[in-house]
């Protein structure tokens, strides 16, 4: 026990010690032998958002990520997580890793309450050996003791957690929380040889990168050699990722293989995860192959499985590039996590626009306005949301896995969803060695120290991405030279930046740009980003129209239809209205020259603006032609086939029609991958 408590002593006075470094600068190099990091994450609460991202988010606290708890039956009966005999895997952590950033985004005193009584307890209930967590069954059966490592539980639940008081401590520097993971660490460092990671089950050692991650944050804080150990051990337990993501075979058999074999490879949630576990490697190796291996990965996994929303395929198994694969809510948030990982190790703008298009696009489709119901799977071409089992990989015995409801499927993505919005949030800005990085864009305003430990405030000022212009004005109490970094998309031809209303520079689309000089208080720099339509081109040759980083669908009316299971309650299908037709083909002429043959109408984003159909403040009107013999097939508007030469051959109406197509992520039924037609 002494040594447990003079643990204890040294890991608060080395927090508080760190705490005080770490507040001279926004960027903390990472302690040797680590790789430096290219940007470092802001301490949660650092950036808060506002305009439509914080109604965004206010809606979630009104929703479910702040009442979760309250009605959720796993989360609320007797929760695990609070000494109970209910919920002690995943659910509740998952929960935790979005209603805690939540709470310190909005400052929302109810909500932080709420979920310190979880963290309070993880604390406070320790065990002697470093072990946390929910009581196990062999814990309760011996009268509370722990007598071996054997008497522990699934070591993936509590990765989730070492997430959440990762989170937590960067918003309030609680000195408990280093000790804390510094125990549990030790516990892990003496028992995995006997206890590895998947003793209990496949999750944790698919997962296993989720552990090296928290692994060395603490190291960047306390130096402990152990930890270096620690993380090789958890590496070599763990799915290898870098081989698979830079072998290349992988990303080409799960286009054909659905078969069990190996089938944990191909799940979508853990290939979301499993894509930051070779970049977080490179942190205590420094050899390129692992980066390499992430990039190749990666670019394979888009090429082969990737939609025009920017994610990739995953029902629950990669799937192929088919517009009518499902795509999990849990997979898009994981790899938006596993993007804001990657970005701030490599520093790569390919990464940030990967996560803005699966972020503006995917994202908020997949849930109701209030934020109560979501879809477990999203369909790319979606013309009706109704119980079926479609062309999944995993169709589900109810038929539940396309329709919105609270639990419809299966319920990880009721817990999970709420990380997605909140840790897009949290890493709208980056630190850097010599200042500030605007990597994402979304209103906001973010406060931090830069180098010479002057204070700054920078309001940024966007109705992005629904507009061209971002405007950051910057407060400071003195002059004062730092490096203010801009990201210019890799969609935009040519970038426009103003300072003070006089044209700076400009520059090509792509890279990241550094703005070094004497600042002064109340400078404004504007970001111009002009955005121009185009296609892209997706499976059996459809295109797709998109202008900056949205891609737009066809806008199809529907039925909301509310309906009831015994098994999982409450749900709801859309149907088109009658009458409405979503079959239609794009003309060659709309490819050849799609901003001659389109009209952009902008309209005023109100004050409470939620993705929806109503809210959408974009249109763009171009024509179409009906493909008649385009029917719902088993459910599913499976791809007509354009020939190489661009053209559907089959039959299509002669007659032209206007098309309305909105952004998105503003749809519940659309079309977003069409057919040409002549």
């Amino acid at each position: 026990m002494k040594n447990i408590f003079f643990t204890l002593s040294l890991g608060m006075a080395l927090a508080n010690a760190l705490v005080s470094n770490a507040q001279k600068s926004t960027h903390t190099n990472s302690r040797a032998p680590l790789a430096p990091q290219k940007y470092s994450e802001l301490p949660l609460g650092a950036i808060k958002p506002n305009g439509w991202l914080h109604h965004q988010l206010e809606v979630m606290r009104d929703g479910a990520t702040g009442h979760l708890d309250e009605f959720y039956p796993k989360i609320k009966d007797d929760n695990g997580w609070l000494g109970g005999k209910g919920d002690g895997w995943e659910e509740t952590p998952y929960w935790l890793d979005g209603a805690v950033p939540l709470a310190y985004l909005l400052d929302d005193k109810p909500l932080k309450a709420k979920v310190l009584k979880y963290i309070n307890w993880s604390i406070e209930h320790q065990r002697p050996n470093g072990f946390f967590g929910a009581y196990t069954k062999a814990e309760l059966a011996n009268g509370g003791k722990m007598n071996a490592c054997a008497d522990g539980e699934d070591w993936w639940p509590r990765m989730v957690m070492l997430k959440v008081m990762q989170q937590y401590y960067t918003a309030t520097n609680d000195s408990r929380v280093i000790p804390f993971m510094t125990n549990y660490f030790s516990y892990q460092h003496k028992s995995l040889k006997t206890c590895p990671l998947n003793k209990w089950s496949e999750w944790s050692e698919s997962r296993g990168g989720d552990n090296i991650m928290a692994v060395y944050w603490l190291y960047n804080r306390t130096g402990d050699k152990f930890l270096l150990d620690l993380a090789d051990i958890l590496y070599k337990q763990t799915t290898n990722w870098t081989d698979l993501l830079g072998g290349r075979n992988w990303a080409i058999g799960a286009a054909v293989n659905q078969t069990g074999h190996k089938w944990m490879d191909r799940h979508a949630v853990n290939v979301g995860m499993g894509l930051k576990m070779p970049a977080e490697y490179y942190r205590g190796k420094k050899e390129a192959k692992y980066l390499a291996a992430v990039k190749t990965g990666f670019n394979d996994l888009m090429t082969l499985h990737g939609l025009p929303h920017g994610m990739f395929s995953g029902d629950e198994d990669i799937h192929g590039n088919e517009p009518t694969q499902g795509v999990e809510l849990c997979a898009i948030v994981e790899t938006m996590f596993s993007l804001e990982e990657i970005i701030g190790i490599t520093g790569d703008p390919a990464y940030m626009d990967a996560l803005e298009r699966m972020t503006f696009n995917a994202l908020p489709t997949q849930t109701t306005d209030d934020y109560m119901s979501r879809q477990y799977f999203q369909i790319a071409n979606q013309v009706q949301v109704s119980r079926g089992v479609f062309d999944f990989s995993l169709p589900f015995d109810r038929g539940m896995n396309n329709v919105f409801g609270p639990y419809a499927g299966y319920t990880c993505c009721t817990a999970n969803m709420h990380q997605g919005w909140t840790k897009y949030t949290s890493h709208l800005w980056y630190g850097t060695e010599k200042g500030l990085a605007a990597l994402e864009y979304a209103p906001n305003t973010v406060k931090a120290k830069v180098t010479d430990g002057t204070e700054v405030t920078i309001q940024e000022i966007t109705n992005y991405p629904f507009e061209d212009q971002i405007s950051f004005t910057i407060s400071l109490l003195k002059t004062t030279t730092f490096a203010f970094d801009l990201r210019i998309p890799g969609w935009c031809a040519e970038a426009t930046i103003l300072l003070n209303g006089q044209k700076l520079r400009a520059d090509k689309g792509g890279q990241v740009i550094s703005l070094t000089r004497l600042w002064k208080n109340g400078d404004k720099v504007t970001l111009q980003l002009p955005m121009t339509i185009t296609t892209s081109n997706w499976a059996k040759n459809s295109r797709t129209i998109e202008r900056g980083p949205l891609v737009y669908a066809l806008k199809v009316e529907s039925d909301v239809i509310k309906k009831e299971i015994k098994e999982e309650g409450t749900y709801y299908e859309y149907q088109p209205k009658t009458g409405t037709r979503w079959n239609y083909g794009l003309p060659k002429a709309v490819i050849d020259d799609p901003a001659k043959n389109t009209t952009v109408t902008i309209k005023p984003l109100p004050d409470n603006f939620v993705w929806n159909e109503a809210n959408a403040p974009i249109e763009i009107k171009t024509t179409g032609r009906q493909i008649p013999n385009w029917k719902l097939v088993e459910g599913v508007a499976r791809q007509p086939v354009t020939a190489r030469d661009g053209i559907y051959k089959g039959e299509v109406d002669d007659k032209s029609e206007t098309l309305t197509l909105i952004p998105y992520g503003c749809t519940k039924l659309r079309v977003v991958a069409f057919p040409v037609v002549k």
